[in-house]
């Protein structure tokens, strides 16, 4: 036995307490992503960067996340353990929320510094991912894992909301009392100490036997053989030009709700969470639509109601109406995510869903942050003209709908399970709810074939 490995055999005193920290470094964590992450946005509008920076912030820092997954399965084979890895990630992701409270005090953050300090935040998130899926695969008998990472989906949701609101709430009276930017620095120390409590339930849970490092690895091979004749193929390229598309608007939702429709931030946070609630309360009946109609009306379905939606934001500017349309889009987003979840996994063997997964999260950060430009250049160039967010929806609701014409390419499925699909939540984000992806493990039964690794965030 290697000096890193420790017994496989846990009693049930261990084993419960495995399971009650994975439950509360879920919390915790969640809490760190409704209470500081969610707010960067509204950050850097507060510091004066303007709306581009603003919308950029959410989006191209997270391709440096992507990308630095990649060397996760060598950093896990130089400290020999992923739980070292995973918690060394979390403790340093927790500092990044330290120069931005020190901004926020001081008032004043330099723009690459606040770009640079959100990348790594990214970085160090989404690298623990892979890790944390071989680890916890281990950690969780095959008999609890679908109703416990249930459980911790319904507590993570709910850690989420808290967070949020907690945040919209400490911003609002900050505002009130003159004292606007000094309060974002109270809920950026507040994540910092959530993620610094989820490094110490990671730091709890035990590590029995770790998995050998080859098996996060991303193979090349397996990438290219399943684009070319695993079916997937014409899926993937839909759904990274589908965001394309979306994200030219999607990030440029914030500074219009906080500047343009000049609402407060509990109003911001009430219609954040809202369509994170709805597509929450639409995921069971989806689930089961998606068994009778199949993954590719679901996709029509998601994607068609995703199409319309920039330019319902021109409709009105009343709250009621604003509720209305985020309740509607929590619910085609989760339509949408939905289908090509169960798509995904039903196309691709379990031997290969690590490689694909995690070259797909990278396509598909680089197609946010791809999408995020265009709009950048185009709010840039309409730069003083009255009608520049109608231009900006306009031009995103176009591109949304020319990328349906490749919606035809992908071939039906009917998915072979029903059951609920374990996802883990990275990011509250107003135009869609959530930016959220699947737990691996939580969908199988063996561990070692349904980890082979895992990409994608943090520990979550």
């Amino acid at each position: 036995m290697s000096r890193f490995e420790i017994p496989l055999l846990r009693g049930p005193r261990q084993l419960r307490s495995d399971l009650n920290s994975m439950l509360g470094d879920g919390c915790a964590f969640s809490v760190m992503t409704g209470v500081g992450e969610s707010y960067v946005a509204a950050f850097a509008l507060a510091l004066g960067f303007g709306d581009i920076a603003a919308g950029l912030i959410t989006t191209v820092p997270m391709l440096a996340g992507s990308a630095l997954q990649l060397v996760t399965p060598a950093a896990v084979g130089w400290l020999g353990s992923h739980k070292r890895w995973v918690v060394l990630c979390a403790v340093l992701q927790a500092a990044t929320f330290a120069p931005l409270a020190w901004g926020a005090l001081a008032g004043a953050l330099s723009p690459v510094l606040l770009f640079a300090t959100i990348s790594l935040y990214w970085a160090l998130g989404m690298a623990t991912g892979p890790a944390w899926n071989t680890w916890v695969g281990v950690l969780v008998p095959v008999r609890l894992r679908a109703r416990f990472f249930a459980r911790r989906a319904v507590w993570s949701q709910v850690s989420i909301l808290t967070g949020l609101a907690l945040g919209g709430v400490l911003l609002r009276r900050g505002d009130e009392a003159g004292k606007a930017i000094e309060a974002f620095a109270a809920i950026f120390l507040i994540a910092l100490g959530a993620r610094v409590v989820s490094a110490g339930f990671l730091a709890r849970q035990s590590e029995p036997t770790p998995v050998p490092i080859g098996e996060t690895r991303v193979s090349p091979r397996a990438i290219g053989e399943h684009l070319r004749q695993g079916g997937h193929g014409p899926l993937l390229v839909y759904m990274v030009v589908f965001q394309l598309s979306v994200w030219i608007a999607a990030p440029f939702f914030t500074p219009y709700m906080l500047g343009v429709l000049e609402l407060d931030y509990v109003a911001f946070a009430t219609l954040t969470g809202s369509a994170f609630v709805a597509r929450i309360v639409a995921l069971p009946f989806l689930g089961r639509m998606a068994r009778v109609w199949g993954t590719r009306r679901l996709l029509w379905i998601g994607s068609s109601g995703i199409v319309t939606l920039p330019v319902l934001w021109l409709v009105s500017n009343h709250f009621a109406w604003l509720l209305v349309l985020q309740l509607g889009s929590g619910v085609v987003w989760g339509t949408y995510e939905l289908a090509a979840l169960l798509a995904f996994f039903e196309y691709i063997p379990v031997q290969s869903r690590t490689s694909v997964l995690t070259v797909y999260n990278l396509a598909n950060a680089a197609a946010l942050a791809g999408g995020s430009l265009v709009g950048a250049l185009l709010l840039d160039a309409m730069s003083g003209s009255a009608g520049i967010y109608a231009g900006l929806f306009a031009l995103s609701t176009g591109a949304r709908l020319t990328s349906l014409l490749l919606l035809r390419r992908v071939v039906d499925v009917t998915p072979s399970e029903s059951r609920a699909v374990p996802l883990r939540t990275l990011s509250l984000r107003p135009s869609s709810g959530s930016i959220q992806r699947p737990v691996l493990v939580g969908l199988h039964g063996d561990a070692t074939s349904a980890v082979e690794g895992r990409g994608d965030s943090h520990s979550e």
